[in-house]
């Protein structure tokens, strides 16, 4: 691509007039309107906001705006897509040698880190510098620290193609940008701005918790509350400085003197005058519910303790940039600082752990920034579509387990834009001459943004309305509703400082008070625990912990006008339940069976808290749908809500974490008689299918399992197979053995011995050995079993199975792990691990034989992959024994002439398959193996043609079948080939250490 010719023209402008250019007086901002602008106006940014944009999805978000004391607080360019940050450009005046000054670089990087972007330009039109901003920046960096790309402009004639490539607005809608960043990773330093800053909250935590504790007499819970309380005052404090809202350094100045904790509580106590807020609350007020701190203010603190907390928090001993710091990435920071807690270990000494729920989890889990914008915008959306301010007056949206409020501050953000938006587009100019306008008109810059050009932004008292008017979120966690609370008021003031400027501003009771709003309590379980009959003894600790809420009572407002208008969140997953909590449960829920999952108890509650035509968006197992244990709950959701859609991701969302989840969006109404549910399977955040089902057919369905992929075209087969005989209506289906972990005081429960026949000979003389099946030795019509695993049946096994029926004459043996069948005929008498079943007759005349023929056949894999479950293509698809049992049998009565002579010829195929597999494992002759091969591709389309026959499929639906299940043929052609010795060596390398049995777990096979 050449040069743009406007580009061009700057080059040979700048060149000529070069040194005016590099004068002192020459200007930062005249630079960026007479170069930078047009320099990323040619790589297709609108740089002026031609288009009309609302300010949340402008291209180019400038901040020359906001200067405290001299100094910028924010980069000069913000570029965004879809109002997501991609890349800053620190703009510097030419007379900064950019290649040798090591502040430019120092500047940009650490705003970029900070933001958590990748790649960042620092430039003043005569250097053009980008830097793999994802190295933490340290003091003594140098300017070349981090840089990957360097050009003057004399060299943009030679190197546009490659600025293009990378940071044109086509190259990162095209994913270039992500690219290029992905290979130029730096390898020094690279820790993010998240891990970074909770390391450092973590050790802030320690040091005042060790220090409170000994200075102080304090239990537990004080002890908690008071280092929360404090951290969280002096961040938001810290972030406000950089914000330009509190006298930038005051913090810092703190650290020169004796006596630091009484001055800094003086801050604070100006803050509870100034910001009204909950985390500067320190006597009664009237109006104001929640109780006020009487606690910290008197506390006693070491100075050592709070200068080295103090200290930490600025350049050059802190590299955060606090005025670009997001309040997602913030919530996500705490939400990990959240799962440890402050204990007393005796008196005065004091030790952080996890929380015993986290410790079981494996961790803390916060939902991707996407996911939550996308359930904010199908939930919230519809409800503010089309409409005006004062239609949306009363609208109100809930999280009931909002953590450190991701979906809260989605919610918030979303609705800020919205009433942004609309004013802006809606007579701006009269909404601003109001009494108490919601918006202002910032001052004209460099870039013609400000008076008469749009320049709109939402005053702090129209954010503040809008977060008490619409928010609101429960959590039964007591820090984890105060940092939710502490990201909401940082966002309140996102852009505070720009409506100071140039006037005088009464700054008193600024921030609202978020008592009334965002509550601690049980979501769950309300104030009627305590009236049950036979209520066991509770100590203090007990009742604390559980928390009753009451939502008539604390949110009596919504509760009476009907209930929430949006209920969103990701609800916690299989939560610990206490035997008191379970009776009260299942008491209070009545739409689970067996045992309890907080996630469903989180989604029957927010159909009860949703008003009337209100909307439940939520992240959520894709249990739900399938496990034959909530089909009341299938009964109620199909019939008495509309499903508007679900999102079926085929990639993981929650890294480290193998639940299969899904976004469901419903609406408390009932579905009308067409509407379709809209399903989409989502891989690596771009949807790869996408269809409607309609809504009917589930509510038709008697609640059983549903496959959202029972696409339309499917409806007729999979109808016609209702009416058919049940698998587990003639065999009996049951699960391998499952032995005890390998540890202390266990015996050695496996021997595996690979082609050494004497030990072999040895263990076939100790009668309680039997050789043993795994799931990686099962394939279609064969094993790759050879004398190499035994097992012992001694009355160590963790479940014997003997039900398993390891002694019949023969069973049929299937994986657990995949999502298609793979089955063989098993006539040893193997002892079969824990993930695979075995299948046995009842005792009808349908054999084995002609049932292993259906379940390898193409048709029926074709079957269950589209219309029992769900779980096609997914690393950890699992053959659900409730679903296997659901698989229809083509036969109805073998003393039928035409039924038994299909079934022997199924049966005689099968028979022929088995042979030719074993046949083709030992010869060794290339022609032989060529023809055998063959053979097994004819059979076995035999075998699928026949079964064709069998289910009476139409010559339409078996184009369909064969078109959804080519790939698998080709799999299934690869299997028949011959594998080498080798290979069966390879096909255990899961299990290196032959005398163990617990490295063969049913995710590893």
């Amino acid at each position: 691509m050449p040069i743009p010719a406007s580009i061009a023209e700057r080059v040979e402008t700048f060149r000529r007039n070069l040194d005016s250019y590099l004068a002192a007086d020459y200007k930062e901002l005249e630079l960026r309107r007479e170069f930078l602008d047009p320099l990323f106006k040619a790589l297709g940014w609108d740089v002026d906001n031609s288009q009309g944009h609302a300010e949340a999805y402008k291209d180019v978000v400038h901040e020359d705006m906001l200067k405290i004391n001299g100094q910028s607080t924010a980069p000069d360019y913000s570029f965004r897509i879809g109002g997501n940050r991609k890349f800053f450009v620190e703009a510097k005046k030419p007379a900064v040698r950019i290649k040798d000054d090591p502040a430019p670089a120092a500047q940009l990087r650490r705003y970029s880190w900070t933001a958590k972007l990748p790649l960042g330009i620092a430039t003043d039109f005569q250097e053009f510098a980008i830097y793999d901003t994802r190295i933490r920046p340290r003091a003594d960096d140098k300017a070349s620290t981090g840089r990957i790309f360097y050009c003057t402009y004399e060299e943009f004639a030679l190197r546009w193609d490659e600025i293009a490539a990378i940071f044109s607005k086509d190259a990162v809608l095209k994913g270039s940008f992500d690219k290029y960043a992905a290979t130029n990773r730096g390898k020094r330093g690279t820790s993010g701005f998240d891990d970074d800053f909770l390391a450092d909250l973590e050790n802030w935590r320690q040091l005042l918790a060790v220090n409170l504790a000994k200075r102080n007499t304090l239990d537990e819970r004080e002890l908690n509350f008071a280092v929360q309380r404090i951290l969280d005052r002096i961040v938001f404090l810290r972030i406000a400085e950089d914000r330009g809202i509190e006298p930038l350094g005051q913090l810092q100045a703190l650290t020169a003197g004796p006596r630091l904790y009484p001055r800094l509580r003086e801050i604070f106590e100006r803050a509870d005058f100034r910001y009204n807020s909950g985390l500067f609350h320190f006597a009664n007020e009237k109006g104001r519910d929640e109780s006020p701190d009487r606690l910290t203010l008197g506390l006693d603190i070491d100075d050592a303790v709070l200068k080295e907390v103090l200290a930490a928090l600025y350049w050059p001993r802190s590299p955060y940039a606090f005025a670009v710091v997001s309040a997602d990435i913030l919530g996500h920071v705490y939400e990990q600082f959240l799962g440890k807690v402050i204990q007393l270990d005796g008196p005065h000494k004091v030790k952080v752990e996890e929380k015993p729920e986290v410790r079981k989890a494996g961790g803390v889990y916060y939902t991707p920034t996407y996911i939550v914008d996308y359930i904010v915008r199908q939930t919230v959306g519809p409800l503010v579509d089309g409409k005006t301010p004062k239609q949306i007056e009363k609208i109100r949206v809930l999280d009931p387990a909002c953590g450190s409020g991701s979906f809260l501050l989605g919610a918030y953000d979303f609705l800020l834009a919205w009433y942004l938006d609309y004013y802006a587009k809606n007579d701006p100019a009269g909404w601003a001459k109001k009494k108490q306008p919601p918006i202002y008109e910032t001052s004209p810059n460099a870039h013609g943004v400000g008076k008469g050009n749009g320049g709109w932004r939402l005053t702090t008292a129209e954010r503040k309305r809008i977060l008490v008017t619409h928010i609101y979120g429960v959590d039964i966690d007591t820090q984890a509703v105060e940092v939710t609370k502490l990201s909401l008021l940082l966002k309140v003031l996102e852009g505070e400082a720009r409506e100071l400027q140039g006037k005088q501003m009464d700054f008193h009771r600024v921030l609202p008070d978020l008592g009334n709003n965002i509550k601690c309590g049980n979501s769950l379980i309300g104030p009627d625990f305590y009236a049950q009959a036979d209520l066991p003894e509770l100590d203090d600790e007990a009742r604390y912990k559980l928390n009753v809420f009451d939502w008539a009572e604390e949110f009596k407002p919504v509760m009476s006008a009907g209930g929430f208008d949006a209920v969103i969140g990701n609800p916690p997953y299989g939560a610990e339940l206490t035997t008191p909590d379970t009776r009260y449960l299942n008491a209070r829920f009545d739409l689970q069976s067996y045992q309890l999952d907080s996630y469903l108890l989180f989604l029957e509650q927010a159909f009860f808290l949703a008003a009337k035509e209100g909307r439940v968006g939520v992240i959520i197992p894709n249990t739900w749908l399938l496990n034959l244990q909530t089909i009341a709950l299938r009964r109620r959701v199909f019939s008495k809500h509309t499903i508007t859609e679900i999102v079926h991701y085929l990639t993981p969302v929650f890294k480290g974490v193998t639940v299969d989840t899904e976004v469901c969006i419903f609406e408390r109404q009932q579905p009308g008689p067409a509407h379709e549910i809209r399903i989409s399977f989502v891989k690596d955040k771009k949807v790869a299918e996408q269809y409607g089902i309609p809504q009917t057919r589930w509510k038709n369905a008697d609640g059983g399992p549903v496959n959202i992929r029972e696409r339309a075209e499917v409806f007729a087969v999979s109808e016609r197979m209702q009416s058919l005989p049940k698998l587990d209506t003639w065999f009996l289906i049951t699960q391998g053995a499952k032995p005890f972990q390998v540890g202390k005081g266990k015996p050695k429960q496996t021997r595996a011995i690979v082609d050494e026949k004497p030990f072999v000979s040895e263990i076939c003389r100790d009668k309680t050995f039997r050789p043993l099946l795994r799931g990686s030795l099962i394939h279609r019509y064969r094993t790759l079993w050879k004398n190499d695993y035994w097992i012992s049946l001694g009355d160590w096994l963790a479940e014997p199975r003997y039900s398993a029926n390891y002694d019949a004459p023969e069973k049929i043996v299937i994986r657990q792990t995949g999502d298609s069948f793979v089955a063989t005929l098993d006539r040893q008498q193997f002892v079969v691990r824990d993930n695979l079943y075995t299948i046995l007759g009842r005792g009808t005349d349908f054999t084995l034989g002609g049932l292993l023929g259906l379940l390898n056949s193409r048709f029926l894999n074709w079957f269950y992959q589209n219309v029992i479950n769900p779980e096609k293509g997914e690393a950890l698809a699992q053959v659900k024994r409730g679903h296997l049992a659901a698989i229809p049998l083509p036969f109805t009565d073998l003393k039928k002439k035409s039924d038994r002579a299909h079934h022997d010829q199924l049966v005689a195929l099968v028979e022929r398959m088995l042979k030719l597999h074993a046949d083709v494992a030992v010869t060794k002759s290339p022609d032989v193996q060529t023809r055998l091969q063959r053979e097994i591709k004819a059979t076995d389309t035999a075998i699928d043609q026949l079964v064709y026959q069998l289910y009476e499929l139409t010559p339409e639906e078996i184009a369909l079948v064969e078109a959804a299940t080519a790939p698998v043929v080709k799999a299934v052609e690869a299997e028949a080939a011959v594998l080498p010795e080798s290979a069966y060596a390879q096909a255990e390398v899961d299990a290196a250490h032959h005398y163990t049995l617990d490295e063969d777990s049913p995710a590893k096979s």
